[in-house]
């Protein structure tokens, strides 16, 4: 179903099970996967692939050329992949080719009305950015981040898995997985996001040993590398830790403690 008013690229491929609503224009290579719907005034500009069963809402401009002076017209890419609500004036750019290349969505996201995905971004799957959240070039969002309305990210950085960010928090620095963070005057993490993994399913056993990492490293008066050492002398991490001391290590920007 393709109403009247849209301007469909006749190289789009768009499946016979598509809705394209009124004054949407889809351009030249883009992709559509089965039962998207674009609901009104919405642009979509390749190169981009959507998935399947994506619902996008009006006035989002997806797959538009990234905002980044040093492009220059490069045949970049955006993917996105299946089951996402993306709302009313989301914009999301492509990659450039001083960074991935290419931007990615996962599936099962919520982009909130007036949130912003970057250039050369990778965004996992489940994913909940809250309206006005704003991703810079470059950022890693991994699987089941909560992200607060109005939330900027700085180029660069990591948000860890079943992290929770609370609205206006400014993110300069990588987010530990599991953690709760926010910005009251400065920005802190404060423990483990124990109702978000709950939610999750995660068992009681599973949560008391995140929390017993997050203790060691927010409140032992512990630097960072000697909290790591105290966590490793104890033996059976469990992966979860084990995962969290890992994201430690590899961080780059430092981590939000």
């Amino acid at each position: 179903m393709i109403h009247p008013t849209a301007i469909v690229d006749p190289t789009a491929k768009v499946p016979a099970s598509c809705q394209i609503g009124p004054f949407c224009r889809v351009g030249p290579d883009v992709e559509m996967g089965e039962d998207c719907e674009l609901i009104s005034h919405v642009v979509v500009e390749g190169p981009t692939r959507l998935g399947s069963r994506n619902r996008i809402f009006p006035f989002a401009v997806i797959g538009m050329m990234p905002q980044d002076l040093k492009f220059h017209g490069e045949a970049t890419r955006l993917e996105v992949g299946d089951d996402n609500q993306i709302r009313e004036s989301v914009t999301i750019h492509r990659g450039t080719v001083t960074g991935l290349g290419i931007t990615r969505v996962g599936s099962h996201c919520l982009i909130m009305a007036y949130a912003h995905i970057a250039h050369d971004c990778v965004v996992g799957d489940y994913v909940i950015m809250g309206n006005a959240a704003t991703l810079a070039g470059h950022v890693t969002i991994e699987d089941h981040v909560s992200l607060g309305a109005f939330s900027p990210v700085h180029q660069f950085v990591t948000v860890g898995k079943y992290c929770f960010v609370g609205g206006g928090t400014v993110v300069t620095q990588d987010v530990l997985p599991f953690s709760k963070v926010a910005s009251r005057r400065d920005v802190h993490a404060y423990g483990a996001n124990v109702i978000g993994l709950e939610r999750r399913g995660f068992s009681p056993e599973r949560i008391r040993r995140i929390q017993h990492a997050y203790k060691v490293l927010l409140a032992s008066r512990r630097n960072t590398s000697q909290a790591l050492e105290k966590l490793r002398s104890e033996g059976d991490l469990g992966d979860d830790v084990a995962q969290l001391i890992a994201f430690i290590e590899r961080s780059q920007r430092g981590v939000i403690k």
